[in-house]
């Protein structure tokens, strides 16, 4: 059974950074993408990162390149996503979620599992 626990929201200053973790469980090959979502009151989800099970390949909407970055720790089975010089737009609940796929696209279609979401808040 697929498992998907964020953690490390909060609120932070606009400029300010926060690491998001992923606690990714119960996949049994690196055949799948783990992305990171967010949802932002009265608008839909919008996908941000995701990378490729094996942490061999990384996409980004083009609202966070160059500030956020997505990366995994294979020890521990972590998806992480450093945000870095936030601003008060990047405020929103944000999911990881799992596709059973290889392709490196944030259609939420892909994704079957999901996580029950962490709130990032960037106010001042």
């Amino acid at each position: 059974q697929v498992q998907l626990v964020e953690s490390g929201g909060g609120l932070v200053q606009p400029g300010g950074s926060l690491r998001l973790s992923c606690a990714v469980s119960g996949f049994t090959s690196d055949y799948y993408v783990i992305g990171w979502f967010r949802q932002a009151p009265g608008k839909e989800r919008e996908g941000v990162s995701c990378i490729r099970g094996s942490g061999s390949s990384t996409y980004y909407a083009d609202s966070v390149e160059g500030r956020f970055t997505i990366s995994r720790d294979n020890a521990d089975n972590t998806v992480y996503l450093q945000m870095n010089n936030l601003k008060p737009e990047d405020t929103a609940v944000y999911y990881c979620a799992a596709a059973p796929s290889r392709l490196l696209r944030l259609w939420l279609s892909l994704y079957d599992y999901w996580g029950q979401g962490t709130r990032v808040t960037v106010s001042a």
